[in-house]
C-alpha cells in the first residue's frame, strides 16, 4: 500500500506516463517559439506619457501677454478637472504651451475630451491668437536620422529633402519620415513705404487683395444629357512667381500695376533665425520613424535599400549621410545580451554537471530553455516585447529559474544513492520537495511583483521585469514538477559507455569530495557555529550594523541612475535673450573650431563621424530664437575611438574656454540614455515674478559654494528690449484707434497674412510686410507712417508715445504659480544625494526666511528618484507580509517564518559589499534588485526549515534537526547559489557601456545571493536553535508541561537537554 500510495497524484502520474510529459514539453517548447517569432521587437519598451497638451500660437505676441492672454484663461479652465494631476504653462513669445499631467491610470482619451470641451469654452482669446491644438503626448521611436547636406542653398536641400522623404515613404517597411528642425515655408511679399503712399495702399489692403485673387472653389454641376459636369472657379497660386504677376493697381485707362512692380516678391522660411549645417556646410535633418510592429533592424534595413538608389541621382555637391541608427544599437545590446545569457547557460550546465550526474544535470539544465520559450506563451498575449530591459529580466532569471528544478533533482539523486529505481526516486524525491518548492517560486514572485507599481516613466519602462520573471517563473515551476520527473524517472540502467564512463568517474570523485567536506569541515564548524549561537548572530548583526553605517555615511553614494556614455557630444549654448543671428553665429563657429581642434588632436575620422550645428530653436531655458545655438559631435563606436566621450568633452570645454556673455553652457557626453540631464533641479515658486529672479540668483550662488557642482543655470535671463507705446490724444483727434495703430503696426513688423494653403506636404503662409531694411531700427519705428481714416500719413511718433522696456524670455507657472527651475550638474554624480540634502537642510531654508512665501520642490530626476523610492519602500512592505504568510501557512507556524525572513537583511549586506568591490554608486536599479532579493533568498532558508520540521517529526531534537538538515541541504544550497550567481556573472562582469545602467541590479542579486548562502548555512541554524531557547524559557517560567506545548504544530519533538549533543551557547 505504501508503495502504491507513492505513485499516486498528479505528479507522480505525469512521471509515469512520459507521453503526457513530453507533449507538455513540446507544446512550451514549439509554442514559445511560434509566439517568440512573432513577438515585437525594440531597444526599450513602448509606453505612453500621461500628459495632454494644450499649445496656442500667438504671434509677435510678449511672454506677458500671452500669459495674460491666453495661459491664464486656460489654467483657470482645466485645473481642478478630474483625472488632472498637475499643470505645468509655459508662455513664450508667440505661443502658449500648456501641459497637463494625467493621474497614473486615467483615461488619457477622456481627459483630453474634457479639456477640449473646457478649452472651447473660453471665450477671452486674443483676436490674433489661433485656434488650440489639443494632443495626447505620444512618444516617437525614432530609428536614424538623414544628413542631406552640401553647398547650395537651404530652398534647394529642402526640395531635395522633400524629394528624399517621399521616396522613403513610397517604400512598405517605412511608414514615417520627418523633416525636423526646419522652418515652415513662407511666401513673402515687401513692399517699401513709398510705393505704398505713391498708390495710396496699405499692407492690410494688399493683403486682402492678394486673398481674392487666389480662389479655388467648386461652383457645383451642370446636369446635361451626356452626364453632370463638375463647374469649379480656379484661380490658384502656389508660387511666388504666380503671386507677382497679380495686378495691384488699374487705372482709368486699363494700365495695371502687377505686384512685382512695387515689392519683392520670393520663397523663403517662416523663420529665418533657424540655421542647420552639418561638417560646416548647410543642412536639412530628417527623422525617421517605427510605428507599430516595425523593428529597428527592418526600417533601417529598408533605408539603406532605398538611399543605395536614390544616392545616383543626387545633384553635384549634395550628400547624404546617415547618423544615429538605432539598428546597429540594438544589434549590440541584443548580442551582448545573449552572449552573457549563453555564458550564463553554460555556467549553469557545468556547476551541476560537477555535482549532479550528467543526466540528471541535463535535464535540470534543460529547465531554463523550456521556461523561457514557455514564457513566451505568457508575455505575447499580455502584449510584452523583446528589449534591451526584457532580454535583461531574462538574464536574471537564468540562475534563478533553475533553483525549483536543481531542488527537485537534487532530491531525485539523493533518492538515487539511496538505492531507489530511476521511476521510484523520481517520484518520492519531487512529492517530498513539491511543497517548499511550490511556496519557495511564490515567494520569488512576490518579491518581484513591487516594481509592477512604481509609478511614473521608471515604472513604465521597468514593469517588464516582473512581467517575464512572473511568467518564466510559473513555467518552471510547472516544468519542475510535471516534465522534470518524467525525465529523470526514465533513466537508463545500462552500463555507460567508455566516455561516459570517464565523465561518470570524476564527477562522482567531484560529488564524493563535496560529501567529505560537507561532513569533515562545514558539520562541525556548524555544530561550533550553532553551540556558539548567540555570538554567531552578534557577529552577524555586527556586520549588518556596519554595513547600513557605510550606506549612511555617503561613500558608496546614490544616483538615479548611473552614468552612461553616449557615442555622441553636445554643446548647448544660451546667449542673452535678442542676440543678432551675426552674433551668435561667431560663437558657433568657435565652439565648432574647439571641437575640431580635439578631433585633429586625438585620431581625426578614427574619433568623429560628423559635427551637426544648429542655430535657433528651444534652448536649455525652454526659449526660442537666434540667441540659441547646439553642436552636435558624432562619435565613432567605442570600440574604436581613441579616447571616450567624458574626455572629449573635458578636452573640448578646455578648448572653448567661456562663451563671452552667455547665460548658460552645458556639456553633455550622456544625453538620452537613463541617467541623462542635470544632476540637480530645484523649482522655486511665488506670486512676484521679482522676488523669483532674485530668489533663482541667490539660489545659483549658493549651489556655486559646492566645489564639485558645475554647469549652474538660474533659470532666468532679462529678455529682449521692447518698446511700448499708446495712443495720444493728437491720435485721438485724428480719428485713430489703439487697435487701428496696432494693426497697422502688427502688419508692417510681423505681416499681414493673405492666406494658408497646402501645398504638397506642407502648409504655406502668404505674407505682406515691410522690407528688412524699414524695420531695422528704433528711428525706422518711430517714423513709421499710419494712415487716418482720412487717408493721410502721419509718422507713429506723432500718434503715440513710445516707452523702453524689457519683456521676459520666457514665463512658466506650475498648479497656478509663477516658477523658475534652478539647474546644475555634479561631478562625480554619486554624491548628488548628499549635496542634495545638504541643499535641502540649510541653504533652502534660509532662502524661504529671505523671500516669505517662496516655495521650492525638487523636480527631474530628484523627483522621480523619490517617486520612485517611495514607491518600492512601500511595495517592499507588503511583499513582506505576503511573504511571511506564504512561509507561515507550509510551516504552520507564526515563528518561523521570521526566521526565514532574518536572513533578507543580510542579503542586502551582500548587495552592498558587491557594489563597494565593484566600484558602483547605489542606483534605482540596484533598489529594483534589493527589492527582489528579498523574495529569492528566503528559497534556501525555506527548504532548509522545511527540511527541519521533517526532522523533528522523526523525533529527533532540535539542535540534531539543524544539524541533520546542514548537512543534507548543502548540496542543494550550494547549487542553487552558484546556478544564481554564474546565470548573472557574465553580466556583472561585463564592461560594455551597453549594459552598464542594468548592471547594478544584477550585483544587488548575484552578490546578495552569495552572502544569503553563508546566512542560510550558519545564521538560520543559530536563529532556529535561540528560538527554540525562548521557547524553552517560556515554558520554564510558566511551568507548563510537554503536552501543553505544541512546536509550531510539530509534535514528537525532543527537548534540548536529551539530545545527543547538548549544547552549551552559554
Amino acid at each position: 500500500m505504501a508503495e502504491q500510495n507513492k505513485k499516486t497524484g498528479p505528479i507522480a502520474w505525469m512521471a509515469g506516463n512520459p507521453v503526457a510529459s513530453n507533449l507538455l514539453m513540446i507544446v512550451l517548447l514549439v509554442g514559445g517559439l511560434v509566439m517568440g517569432g512573432n513577438i515585437k521587437q525594440e531597444i526599450f519598451p513602448e509606453f505612453t506619457l500621461d500628459t495632454v497638451t494644450v499649445q496656442v500660437a500667438y504671434s509677435g505676441a510678449s511672454p506677458e501677454e500671452v500669459e495674460q492672454g491666453i495661459v491664464l484663461a486656460v489654467e483657470e479652465a482645466i485645473i481642478g478637472l478630474d483625472g488632472v494631476k498637475e499643470v505645468a504653462c509655459t508662455a513664450a513669445e508667440g505661443s502658449a504651451s500648456i501641459v497637463a499631467e494625467a493621474i497614473e491610470g486615467y483615461d488619457l482619451q477622456k481627459l483630453s475630451q474634457d479639456i477640449k470641451s473646457e478649452v472651447d469654452r473660453i471665450t477671452s482669446f486674443p483676436e490674433e491668437a489661433e485656434d488650440p491644438v489639443i494632443s495626447v503626448i505620444s512618444r516617437q521611436r525614432g530609428v536614424l536620422s538623414l544628413m542631406v547636406y552640401g553647398d547650395t542653398d537651404g530652398l534647394s536641400l529642402r526640395k531635395v529633402a522633400e524629394q528624399l522623404r517621399e521616396e522613403l515613404i513610397g517604400d512598405p517597411g517605412i511608414t514615417q519620415v520627418e523633416l525636423t528642425e526646419v522652418s515652415g515655408l513662407q511666401i513673402t511679399i515687401e513692399i517699401p513705404q513709398d510705393k505704398l503712399r505713391a498708390y495710396g495702399l496699405t499692407l492690410t489692403e494688399v493683403a486682402d487683395a492678394l486673398a481674392k485673387t487666389s480662389v479655388e472653389l467648386p461652383g457645383g454641376g451642370i446636369k446635361t444629357e451626356g452626364g453632370e459636369i463638375l463647374v469649379r472657379f480656379k484661380e490658384r497660386r502656389d508660387y511666388a512667381r504666380e503671386f507677382a504677376r497679380v495686378p495691384i493697381v488699374t487705372g482709368d485707362d486699363g494700365t495695371q500695376v502687377l505686384l512685382e512692380d512695387i515689392a519683392e516678391v520670393k520663397e523663403d522660411f517662416q523663420n529665418e533665425d533657424i540655421i542647420t549645417t552639418f561638417d560646416g556646410k548647410p543642412a536639412v535633418r530628417i527623422e525617421v520613424y517605427r510605428i507599430g510592429d516595425q523593428t529597428p533592424i527592418s526600417v533601417s534595413d529598408a533605408v539603406h535599400a532605398k538611399l543605395e538608389a536614390f544616392n545616383k541621382g543626387l545633384p553635384s555637391g549634395i550628400h547624404v549621410a546617415v547618423r544615429n541608427d538605432s539598428s546597429d544599437i540594438y544589434r549590440q545590446r541584443m548580442d551582448l545580451l545573449l552572449r552573457n545569457a549563453y555564458m550564463g547557460l553554460g555556467l549553469v550546465f557545468v556547476f551541476l554537471a560537477l555535482f549532479l550526474e550528467p543526466h540528471l544535470a541535463f535535464w535540470v539544465s534543460m529547465g531554463i530553455p523550456i521556461s523561457f520559450l514557455g514564457g513566451m506563451l505568457i508575455l505575447a498575449p499580455a502584449g510584452a516585447s523583446i528589449n534591451m530591459v526584457s532580454m535583461f529580466a531574462f538574464i536574471i532569471s537564468l540562475g534563478i529559474v533553475v533553483d525549483d528544478a536543481i531542488v527537485v533533482g537534487e532530491n531525485v539523486y539523493t533518492m538515487r544513492q539511496k538505492g531507489m529505481s530511476w521511476i521510484d526516486a523520481a517520484c518520492e524525491g519531487a512529492k517530498r520537495i513539491a511543497m517548499p518548492v511550490t511556496f519557495s517560486v511564490l515567494t520569488n514572485i512576490v518579491a518581484f511583483m513591487p516594481m509592477f507599481f512604481v509609478p511614473g516613466v521608471m515604472g513604465k519602462i521597468f514593469k517588464v521585469i516582473p512581467m517575464v520573471v512572473v511568467s518564466v517563473f510559473f513555467i518552471s515551476l510547472v516544468e519542475s514538477l510535471f516534465v522534470l520527473p518524467a525525465h529523470l524517472g526514465h533513466g537508463s540502467e545500462r552500463k555507460p559507455g567508455k566516455i561516459m564512463a570517464f565523465i561518470l568517474h570524476y564527477q562522482q570523485k567531484i560529488s564524493h569530495g563535496l560529501l567529505r567536506f560537507v561532513h569533515n569541515v562545514y558539520r562541525p564548524f556548524l555544530d561550533r557555529a550553532v553551540t556558539l549561537r548567540y555570538l554567531t548572530v552578534a557577529l552577524g548583526m555586527a556586520f549588518l550594523i556596519v554595513s547600513f553605517a557605510y550606506i549612511k555615511s555617503g561613500r558608496l553614494g546614490f544616483t538615479m541612475f548611473p552614468k552612461i556614455e553616449s557615442d555622441y557630444a553636445y554643446l548647448t549654448v544660451d546667449l542673452p535673450y535678442g542676440t543678432a543671428k551675426e552674433v551668435t553665429q561667431k560663437a558657433l563657429n568657435k565652439a565648432v573650431a574647439a571641437a575640431r581642434r580635439v578631433m585633429q588632436e586625438n585620431g581625426g575620422d578614427q574619433l568623429v563621424e560628423g559635427i551637426y550645428a544648429k542655430i535657433g530653436g528651444s534652448g536649455r531655458r525652454k526659449t526660442s530664437g537666434s540667441h540659441v545655438f547646439k553642436v552636435q559631435v558624432f562619435l565613432t563606436d567605442a570600440d574604436i575611438r581613441p579616447i571616450q566621450t567624458d574626455e572629449f568633452v573635458r578636452q573640448w570645454r578646455r578648448n572653448l574656454g567661456p562663451v563671452p556673455g552667455a547665460e548658460s553652457v552645458l556639456f553633455e557626453s550622456d544625453r538620452g540614455g537613463p541617467g541623462s540631464g542635470s544632476s540637480l533641479e530645484i523649482e522655486l515658486s511665488h506670486s512676484d515674478i521679482e522676488v523669483l529672479k532674485r530668489a533663482s540668483a541667490d539660489l545659483a550662488e549658493a549651489l556655486g559654494i559646492y566645489p564639485k557642482v558645475k554647469d549652474i543655470d538660474s533659470g532666468f535671463s532679462p529678455g529682449k528690449r521692447q518698446l511700448d507705446f499708446e495712443l495720444l490724444p493728437a491720435g485721438r483727434s485724428l480719428g485713430l484707434t489703439s487697435r487701428n495703430v496696432a494693426n497697422q503696426i502688427r502688419a508692417s513688423y510681423y505681416g499681414a497674412e493673405v492666406l494658408r494653403q497646402q501645398r504638397g506636404r506642407n502648409e504655406i503662409k502668404v505674407m505682406v510686410r515691410l522690407p528688412e531694411k524699414e524695420r531695422a531700427s528704433k528711428y525706422n519705428f518711430e517714423e513709421l507712417m499710419i494712415r487716418t481714416p482720412d487717408g493721410t500719413d502721419v509718422p507713429l511718433r506723432e500718434v503715440v508715445k513710445i516707452k523702453d522696456g524689457r519683456a521676459y524670455t520666457s514665463i512658466d507657472r506650475r498648479n497656478g504659480r509663477r516658477v523658475i527651475s534652478v539647474e546644475a550638474d555634479v561631478n562625480p554624480r554619486k554624491e548628488t544625494s548628499q549635496i542634495l540634502s545638504d541643499v535641502v537642510a540649510t541653504v533652502l531654508p534660509q532662502l524661504k526666511a529671505d523671500y516669505p512665501g517662496l516655495g521650492y520642490s525638487l523636480e527631474g530626476k530628484q523627483a522621480d528618484m523619490q517617486e520612485s523610492t517611495s514607491a518600492l519602500i512601500s511595495g517592499l512592505l507588503m511583499a513582506m507580509m505576503v511573504i511571511y504568510a506564504l512561509l507561515a501557512i507550509p510551516f504552520r507556524s507564526y515563528f518561523q517564518p521570521l526566521i526565514v525572513m532574518f536572513c533578507i537583511p543580510f542579503g542586502i549586506v551582500g548587495a552592498v559589499v558587491g557594489h563597494a568591490l565593484l566600484g558602483y554608486s547605489l542606483s534605482l536599479m540596484s533598489l529594483f534588485g534589493i527589492v527582489a532579493l528579498s523574495g529569492v533568498v528566503v528559497n534556501d532558508s525555506l527548504v532548509f526549515i522545511d527540511y527541519v520540521n521533517i526532522q523533528r517529526r522523526k523525533g529527533h531534537c532540535a539542535y540534531d534537526a539543524v544539524l541533520e538538515a546542514g548537512t543534507a541541504r548543502f548540496r542543494p544550497i550550494l547549487l542553487t547559489t552558484l546556478t544564481t550567481f554564474g546565470g548573472l556573472a557574465p553580466m556583472i562582469l561585463e564592461t560594455s557601456r551597453q549594459a552598464k545602467f542594468l548592471i547594478p541590479m544584477a550585483v544587488s542579486l548575484g552578490f546578495g545571493i552569495l552572502f544569503a548562502t553563508g546566512i542560510t548555512l550558519l545564521l538560520v541554524p543559530a536563529f532556529y536553535l535561540i528560538f527554540e531557547d525562548i521557547r524553552l524559557l517560556v515554558r520554564k517560567i510558566f511551568r507548563r508541561s510537554d503536552g501543553e506545548l505544541r512546536e509550531n504544530g510539530v509534535t514528537g519533538h525532543v527537548p534540548v537537554g536529551q539530545c545527543k549533543h547538548k549544547p552549551d551557547s552559554r
